[in-house]
């Protein structure tokens, strides 16, 4: 096994109240003929990938069936798993792995192979009626000001203690960036570009200074140092916010996540910062004043599409002259991105309501359309994701009897690992990207 699942229950107890969908989904008799079609059309996908599917008790079948280094999917209750991916596609495909209808010893290497694939994994006639099948997001998660606290608030304010039980001691929840083979690459719209890959495997123990690491890099591009004025949009749980403190710099740091606030000022009340750092709870639309610099770490991925625009104005109308704005940002292939932007995802369903990755290319047009920022360097470091994730999804398995004694269940153990592969496929795949981006005014505005 590559990767470990001890400790998740394989058919875990589904307390309805909690997982209405699970439950509801699954009883309805008319998902004969759906989950008829769903068979025919994944079979017919997985023998054209190097997997390995089981069906029950019947032999395996897959583009890869004969080989025994190949991923392999065991779908224990076929019935069930065909019903459910009939009825919610690729939502139901996450809902049936929380459910227990099927799994994989080796998770991230199987969803890696269909994360490669993405783009052709339904046949192209279909992929035509997209628009007709595919599950729009309830209006109740655009992200408008009224909306988009009650999105943070859904993952965001789980329990602090729940992300403590994977996260290292920094409470990093997003990207490190490790000790690398650093390279540049060609630039796109004239800017620098560099790319980067772990020049190990990381263990756990390299995590922490990885992540600090990453934000030292992000404050070094945003010229942050003594007397800066720096506005932070999104807080995390105030290691950026502390470290930029230790620099001279006063902070003004904001966050919709109540949790994240509470504890965020503990930290930097404990590290002696507390006169020189800001927590506020309050929406990036609301802020004002002047910035030396403006850094936001993964933020930009809880904005929506239908606001970038906005968010982009917003900073450059708060960028003091000579500023510069550091972001790191989770980007997407753009034609997928154009694909997909109105698609109501498992993702979107269970991890983040509102969520929705730009690509490159998206950040760079609006910003040449609608500000008088333009991109200047770009480091991608897709594969440290990958890296970060793992020891995540490690530390989390071997944590679970901590996770249940804050009151989670066997199917939040299921959905919290999936949603950890998951990702981690996308980018050890190369359909996601993590990048951190520089910023500035063009010359003469």
């Amino acid at each position: 096994m590559t990767t470990a699942t001890v400790g998740l229950s394989m058919q875990p107890a589904i307390d309805a109240s909690r997982w209405p969908d699970l439950t509801a989904r699954r009883a309805k008799v008319r998902q004969a003929v759906e989950g008829a079609v769903a068979r025919r059309i994944f079979l017919s996908a997985a023998r054209r990938l190097p997997v390995r599917i089981q069906l029950g008790r019947e032999a395996i079948v897959g583009g890869a069936a004969v080989d025994p280094q190949a991923p392999l999917m065991v779908i224990d209750r076929p019935d069930s798993f065909f019903a459910t991916l009939g009825a919610g596609g690729l939502i139901g495909f996450g809902e049936s792995y929380m459910a227990g209808d099927w799994h994989a010893d080796d998770l991230g290497g199987l969803l890696e192979v269909f994360a490669a694939q993405m783009g052709t994994l339904i046949p192209e006639p279909l992929q035509k009626l997209r628009a007709f099948y595919v599950a729009r997001a309830p209006h109740t998660e655009k992200n408008t000001t009224q909306n988009t606290r009650t999105n943070i608030a859904r993952h965001y304010d789980l329990s602090n203690d729940m992300f403590a039980t994977f996260l290292d001691g920094t409470l990093s929840y997003s990207s490190a960036l490790f000790t690398g083979d650093e390279r540049s690459g060609r630039a796109v719209a004239g800017e620098a570009v560099t790319t980067s890959t772990p020049a190990a495997a990381p263990v756990w123990d390299d995590l922490a200074n990885a992540q600090r690491k990453k934000v030292d890099r992000m404050l070094d591009s945003a010229g942050v140092g003594e007397g800066s004025r720096v506005l932070e949009i999104g807080t995390g749980w105030g290691e950026l916010a502390i470290r930029a403190a230790a620099r001279g710099a006063t902070v003004v740091s904001v966050t919709l996540s109540s949790e994240q606030r509470a504890l965020a000022r503990e930290r930097i009340a404990a590290a002696g910062y507390a006169d020189a750092v800001s927590v506020e709870l309050l929406d990036y639309r609301l802020v004002e004043g002047k910035f030396d610099a403006i850094v936001s770490v993964e933020m930009i991925e809880a904005v929506g599409h239908q606001y970038w625009g906005e968010y982009f104005r917003k900073i450059d109308s708060l960028l003091a002259p000579g500023g510069k704005v550091a972001i790191q940002a989770i980007t997407m292939p753009h034609d997928r991105m154009l694909a997909t932007r109105y698609t109501y995802t498992w993702i979107n369903k269970y991890i983040f309501p509102g969520g929705f990755l730009p690509s490159t290319e998206a950040i760079v047009d609006v910003n040449r359309e609608q500000t008088s920022l333009r991109v200047s360097e770009r480091l991608s470091f897709g594969q440290h994701y990958a890296e970060t994730l793992r020891l995540w999804d490690e530390r989390f398995l071997a944590s679970l009897d901590r996770v249940h004694q804050l009151g989670f269940d066997e199917v939040f153990d299921r959905m919290w690992h999936f949603y950890l592969e998951y990702s981690r496929a996308g980018f050890r795949s190369g359909y996601l990207d993590v990048q951190q981006l520089v910023l500035e005014r063009e010359t003469g505005r």
